[in-house]
């Protein structure tokens, strides 16, 4: 005997819903904690210098000895608050809605977490940035789909290669264009339309970073996008490589619009207020 669906509960398309969001959250934890255990590395690292560079202070009585250590102890203390800052910016709400946004700012603080990682895998990261305005976005969400596109872009060079970031503006439509651009192993022509589908992924499995794939990142990114009134494209050629391109609105053109839409709730994470080319 079966029982009827309580007329007062969710109905299935809420339920399924419901579950989307919740992978998608479980996603965004599990990148950062991805994030976090790539940092802990470059800590360690940190903390070696201040550690042996304290010793050689201590040791040594004469002023330019301690004046070297005291450097390179600043210097080591310096890039340790930078990573921190990074990391507490992803796992923090910075706001709950769509604001004026410095994308540079951004694009820099998302390459400091994966610097290590990407002089692990021998990638060289290219930066062309021209004057732009701010952008009227969701920070954390804009930063969540840069380091998902970061990553598959480093994950597509095993060997190495160039990556190019660049930020350019678009004054005629008062947009911001973000283009994240490999020199990889591009993307087969049947698979390119498919790769925005949920739960579709051309990975195998974990690579030798430990990274795998969901096959929920880029469909996550398209709604994210989508979400903000912008748009991303991808190109790709086989053995060339793939550009992802965001566009992106500026301050002025989103000042007109009222209310915002609602951006996906799974973006938002549940943290207090303290912290592919493949596909994902």
């Amino acid at each position: 005997m079966t029982t009827a669906p309580d007329s007062d509960g969710p109905s299935l398309e809420q339920q399924n819903q419901m579950l989307m969001q919740q992978l998608m959250q479980a996603q965004k934890l599990t990148a950062l904690g991805e994030l976090v255990g790539t940092t802990t590395h470059e800590f360690n690292n940190i903390l070696m210098t201040i550690l042996n560079y304290a010793k050689l202070g201590l040791r040594h009585k004469d002023a330019p000895t301690r004046e070297k250590a005291f450097e390179k102890i600043l210097a080591a203390a310096n890039r340790a608050a930078k990573i921190t800052n990074s990391v507490l910016g992803i796992a923090r709400n910075r706001s709950a809605g769509q604001e004026a946004t410095d994308l540079i700012a951004l694009v820099n603080d998302s390459l400091v977490l994966l610097e290590r990682e990407m002089n692990k895998f021998r990638v060289k990261v290219d930066r062309r940035f021209q004057p732009i305005p701010e952008a009227y976005v969701n920070g954390n969400q804009i930063q969540q789909v840069l380091l998902n596109l970061l990553i598959n872009a480093r994950q597509a060079m095993p060997g190495g290669g160039r990556l190019i970031i660049k930020l350019l503006y678009d004054a005629e439509n008062e947009m911001i264009d973000l283009v994240v651009r490999d020199y990889g192993s591009g993307i087969p022509p049947e698979k390119l339309p498919h790769i925005f589908d949920s739960f579709f992924t051309t990975k195998t499995g974990p690579d030798s970073s430990g990274k795998g794939g969901t096959g929920l990142g880029l469909s996550m990114c398209k709604e994210i996008i989508e979400a903000h009134h912008g748009r991303i494209r991808v190109d790709s050629t086989v053995g060339k490589g793939t550009a992802f391109t965001l566009k992106l609105p500026t301050v002025a053109k989103a000042a007109p619009r009222q209310p915002p839409r609602t951006l996906p709730l799974a973006t938002q994470p549940n943290v207090p207020n303290q912290p592919t080319v493949g596909t994902s």
